[in-house]
């Protein structure tokens, strides 16, 4: 017996809008076996895990703080994955517009004019763009594979920004800590509210929402870069020039990841510290898919995975349950959301072993 894979002459086209939402729901009752197979109450877990972060302003203030570097990240990744270019290295560009952000703002901590705040989220934008440029160029001019070198260049950005917050950035008065300095006023992203945290970064998120919705649903550049998904070959056929697709994709892609970066140290943060981001780049790709490459999805999905990480940060409190909770719904979203796929681009087909041979054994008889 035999289990092979059919490709489906038709997709359901309301079951590639449903599997996001299945798939949330197989996570949810995943979970609750394991909470309950723990000794924990899944009822009571879930509302440690998913409703008491929320449960005020401050907290929902919180939720959108956390979901701002994922979106920028994701919303980056879905101008790359529109082009089945598989950036995976929002994370590595995350962390360079983080270092680079950083760097300009200790430069310039004296500085009191807000052209400051200009100049550092310009330096991490342009960071964060510029690594992604290199994995670009290597694609381009030697054919790398992105997944391969995107990957790579994250290990790469992690240990150039920890080898600068243990040694050049390191501020000397800071108890041998590895911690840069607090930045300037100056340079520091101003907060919406007095009693929140949550910063002008929630205008940045807003503003990628719509340019990336106008650039991929309302611009021939967007179409190019789905026809250059689509078909790689058609694209060439047409003209679509395909190594200056991958560059913009990586450039726009990168840059978001940048300008998330530097906003995470310029906001909440306010100096550069080794742990910049808990996984921001790599919680955008499973937002991205989650999200259906679509803005808006990304954003419900955004908020999803923000509330996720604060519900892991309460349950660890609360109930004691270990911080990789978080790490453990991601992956269990993303193996269901990938199964759905599967299971909507191609059917399963039964084939017993002896069904090909019998047309032979009845040639041999006759």
């Amino acid at each position: 017996m035999l289990l092979s894979l059919e490709p489906r002459t038709q997709q359901s086209r309301a079951m590639l809008v449903l599997s996001p939402l299945l798939a949330a729901l197989l996570t949810l009752l995943s979970g609750a076996i394991l909470f309950s197979a723990q000794g924990h109450a899944p009822l009571q877990t879930f509302h440690t895990l998913l409703i008491e972060p929320i449960s005020d302003l401050y907290g929902l203030s919180e939720l959108l703080l956390k979901a701002l570097p994922i979106l920028l990240c994701a919303f980056g990744l879905a101008v790359a994955y529109q082009a089945r270019i598989w950036n995976i290295g929002a994370e590595g560009q995350l962390l360079m517009g983080a270092l680079a952000g950083s760097a300009v703002a200790i430069h310039l901590i004296d500085w009191e004019s807000r052209w400051a705040l200009l100049w550092v989220l310009l330096a991490g934008t342009l960071a964060g763009a510029l690594w992604g440029a290199l994995a670009a160029w290597l694609r381009t001019h030697f054919n790398a594979n992105e997944i391969l070198t995107t990957i790579m260049l994250n290990y790469i950005a992690l240990n150039l920004l920890l080898f600068f917050v243990h040694g050049p950035l390191k501020d000397p008065e800071g108890f041998s800590f590895p911690q840069s300095a607090m930045f300037g006023d100056a340079s520091r992203l101003p907060a919406l509210f007095e009693d929140g945290r949550l910063h002008v970064g929630l205008y940045f998120v807003l503003m990628a929402l719509v340019a990336v919705w106008v650039l991929l649903h309302k611009s021939f550049l967007g179409f190019q870069i789905k026809v250059l998904g689509l078909d790689r070959r058609a694209a060439g056929f047409v003209g679509f020039r395909e190594k200056r697709l991958v560059w913009l994709a990586l450039l726009i892609s990168g840059g978001l990841a940048g300008l998330a970066g530097v906003s995470e140290v310029s906001g909440p943060i306010g100096q550069l510290v080794p742990q910049v981001s808990p996984g921001y780049g790599y919680a955008a790709i499973t937002v991205a898919f989650l999200g259906r490459l679509n803005p808006f999805g990304i954003l419900v999905a955004g908020l999803l995975m923000a509330l996720l990480y604060l519900g892991g940060e309460n349950a660890q409190m609360s109930l004691n349950l270990p911080q990789s909770l978080t790490g453990l719904f991601q992956g269990m979203m993303l193996f269901y959301l990938l199964a759905c796929d599967v299971l909507i681009l191609y059917r399963l087909r039964l084939k017993l072993k002896g069904h090909r041979r019998a047309p032979l054994a009845k040639t041999a008889s006759a």
